[in-house]
């Protein structure tokens, strides 16, 4: 895989931490100019202190329209042409369907659909020819994981969105890939669940890997370098990045 990215610019949406800091951080090393986003100030902040001067914080949420628009002024502003992009903001919770409320059904979709979709409408105008689209999917959205049928849901859409925007974008050259992570160990199951539970969600998946294991953020940012630079003759694909779960 190639180590030089001098040159390139790279936009990481839900870059701050866990996987998308892992992208951002092996491109940034390898000389490419990156904007990340997130929602939290403080933890852009710190993230961008450090990845080093080749990485820009930029505080956007993926879910408001307004910001948006505001990112991509902020790319255009300071990166120009963009050679790839990475669509990876998201959020996860465990909701068992029988208690699962509007509001959380909806704050789902806005940020992992909803976002998804105008992240790259707004920023596919800056996309240079022969650039790289890589959305985050995951393994949930063909396995039937209990208590996750919103979030498979959305990441099911995504999958839909590779291989539509990949249709769309082809005429000028732009490849749309997705990449879908299995179990990965990022940290986010520790925020979001009770301790308890993330430690037996943790067992149930590590039980159920033929690798017995988690994977890295580092290993599954080697797949989306991949994706968005190298797999030049690749588009509407998705890149299983899971230990094997799905595939054994």
């Amino acid at each position: 895989m190639n180590e030089n990215y001098s040159g390139k610019n790279v936009v990481i949406t839900g870059g701050s931490s866990g996987i998308g800091f892992a992208t951002a951080k092996l491109l940034a090393d390898a000389g490419a100019r990156v904007v990340i986003t997130g929602r939290s100030r403080t933890t852009l902040d710190h993230a961008a202190e450090r990845l080093g001067e080749n990485v820009l914080a930029v505080r956007s949420d993926v879910s408001s329209l307004p910001d948006l628009d505001a990112l991509a002024a902020h790319v255009r502003d300071a990166l120009g042409t963009v050679h790839a992009l990475f669509v990876n903001a998201g959020i996860t919770s465990a909701m068992p369907f029988a208690s699962t409320t509007e509001e959380m059904y909806d704050e789902s979709f806005a940020i992992n659909v909803k976002g998804a979709f105008f992240t790259v409408q707004k920023l596919a105008p800056l996309l240079s020819t022969g650039a790289g689209v890589v959305l985050t999917t995951s393994v949930a959205n063909v396995m039937g994981i209990p208590e996750t049928s919103v979030y498979a849901a959305g990441k099911a859409a995504l999958r839909s969105m590779a291989r539509s925007f990949s249709r769309e974008l082809l005429p000028r050259g732009i490849r749309v890939n997705a990449i879908s992570p299995g179990p990965v160990d990022t940290g986010i199951l520790e925020k979001t669940m009770p301790k308890e539970a993330a430690d037996r969600f943790k067992a149930e998946r590590i039980a159920a890997s033929p690798m017995r294991r988690f994977g890295t953020p580092e290993e599954v940012a080697r797949a989306v370098a991949f994706l968005a630079f190298e797999a030049t003759y690749t588009t509407g694909a998705e890149l299983v990045v899971d230990g094997g779960i799905t595939q054994l």
